[in-house]
């Protein structure tokens, strides 16, 4: 990984920066038009009880755990009352499985005893209920509410450090330094594809920098393979040879493992 100091452009502006932030966000969006929430649900509960299983955890494995949870647990109450034993086993193929158990019955108790059963819509509300920290929070008002947040997960973190948006790795910081440069009505969505492309394109390890959309607006162009063809072969998701052809590279040397192999978590 380049050095921290490294991944400015030089000379850049404070105004340079945030015009250079919005181009990549609308690049982002070329990019990956199917960006979404990878957690499935149907209510605010049930996002703000994925969210909470999925930490330490891969979306996969939480969204093959949670139809089993959502058909037992219905109602804030449900939670709640559970049987922890019970709860617990449901929970284990996800890991922490007991703090997750903890969780959630006293997330379904607060629910019970301050909101009637109900999920707050509010920031301040949600953080202070058991279980929910802000990137929680921002997850289920943006995707559950409607209401523009910013998720600051572990690929995110990573890409707008990666990007020079950020000098920077506390979450909250974080949050608040993108929030200035971007316009608040495209956080939810600008968190979606940064996460699809960290994913897919720009991993912890090994980004695949020359089979990226990016180049030209990251300074940190070179961190992976810059030639194209062991490029490609680290690009993952079912549309890995979409994105090769979006950045100008031979699809066909994209493996048809890669198409098939999920994403990192």
């Amino acid at each position: 990984m380049l050095a921290r100091s490294a991944r400015r452009f030089a000379g850049e502006t404070p105004i340079g920066l945030k015009r250079r932030a919005r181009k990549t966000a609308r690049l982002l969006a070329e990019t990956h038009p199917d960006a979404h929430c990878e957690l499935d649900f149907d209510t605010p509960l049930q996002l703000a009880v994925a969210t909470i299983l999925s930490a330490q955890c891969t979306d996969k494995k939480v969204n093959e755990v949670t139809p089993h949870v959502f058909n037992r647990y219905l109602t804030a109450a449900d939670y709640a009352a559970a049987d922890r034993g019970q709860l617990e086993e449901i929970l284990r193929p996800t890991g922490f499985f007991r703090a997750k158990t903890d969780s959630l019955i006293k997330l379904g108790q607060a629910l019970v005893d301050r909101y009637g059963g109900e999920l707050p819509g509010r920031l301040a509300d949600l953080v202070a209920l058991p279980g929910i920290g802000r990137k929680t929070a921002n997850v289920i008002l943006g995707n559950a509410f409607g209401v523009p947040g910013i998720t600051v997960d572990t690929h995110f973190r990573r890409l707008v450090n990666r990007f020079g948006w950020v000098d920077e790795e506390d979450p909250v910081k974080i949050e608040f330094l993108v929030a200035d440069l971007i316009e608040k009505r495209d956080w939810t969505m600008l968190s979606h594809r940064i996460i699809f492309h960290g994913r897919r394109v720009c991993h912890a390890r090994k980004p695949a920098c020359g089979a990226c959309t990016l180049t030209a607006m990251c300074p940190s162009y070179g961190t992976g393979p810059t030639e194209a063809a062991p490029a490609a072969k680290l690009l993952k998701g079912p549309r890995a040879r979409e994105l090769a052809v979006q950045a100008g590279v031979e699809p066909d040397l994209v493996p048809a493992a890669a198409v098939a192999t999920p994403e990192a978590p």
